[in-house]
């Protein structure tokens, strides 16, 4: 039996519910061995942060004079701008061989799939070999600066792509972010969503086939979406 990569249905929702609903498709996985892939929309524009970001640092990246939804995410990295941004999340569930790799492994092999659909529409992508000499310390406002595996553009070394994950005993939540006007306006963004479902597909020796929006608790859904939209998440450290 081929277990399946799932593709859910697109859904567009706040900054808190859409960090919610990640956490949560990685917390109540009904079928081993199977994984989750789904692209979202933002109600509002909005920046997300990584779990380890001090709010400080965080509020003093962000443009000023704007209104926009703001939340911690579960998952690391930094600072991300999702005002005109592409996002997903792949879910893999505890048991796959790509959830036991290193989290560097992972993290190119995603990019790796990522960089192979945007190439397919004639975008000059490829994943970041090495790290850039001045590339220590902690991470700050994601589309700033590449690490070493993010998509970049070949000709310049702008950064496309990058992603952060989180992996706890049910498995590994994978957060992704392509920056649309980095890699142009010529993509076709819905095939761009096929091929890189189809290439993820083959990277992890799963056949990627369309689901149903799975059968989370509503009341869990929305208690998740009341904290992380609640000023002690936001400002815990």
């Amino acid at each position: 039996m081929a277990f399946p990569l799932q593709l859910l249905p697109d859904r567009t929702g706040s900054a808190a519910e859409n960090m919610a609903v990640d956490f949560l498709l990685l917390q109540r996985f009904p079928q081993p061995g199977a994984a989750r892939f789904r692209h979202y929309g933002w109600h509002r524009p909005a920046f997300t942060f990584g779990y380890s970001q001090k709010i400080a640092a965080i509020r003093a990246s962000l443009p000023p004079g704007e209104t926009f939804d703001l939340c911690r995410r579960a998952t690391g990295g930094g600072l991300v701008d999702h005002r005109d941004d592409w996002t997903y999340c792949l879910v893999i569930p505890r048991g796959h061989p790509l959830e036991e790799q290193p989290a560097p492994h992972s993290y190119r092999v995603v990019h790796e799939a990522l960089a192979a659909a945007l190439r397919a529409q004639g975008v000059d992508a490829i994943v970041k070999s090495a790290p850039d000499e001045a590339a220590d310390g902690p991470a700050g406002v994601c589309f700033q600066r590449a690490e070493k595996s993010d998509v970049v553009r070949s000709a310049d070394g702008g950064k496309i792509a990058g992603a952060a994950q989180k992996r706890n005993k049910h498995g590994l939540l994978f957060q992704g972010s392509v920056w649309r006007p980095a890699a142009g306006a010529a993509v076709d963004w819905e095939k761009f969503q096929d091929d890189f479902a189809a290439q993820l597909g083959t990277a992890m020796g799963l056949a990627a086939e369309p689901a149903p929006w799975p059968e989370l608790n509503e009341e869990e859904v929305s208690g998740l979406t009341e904290r992380y939209a609640s000023p002690e998440w936001l400002e815990q450290r």
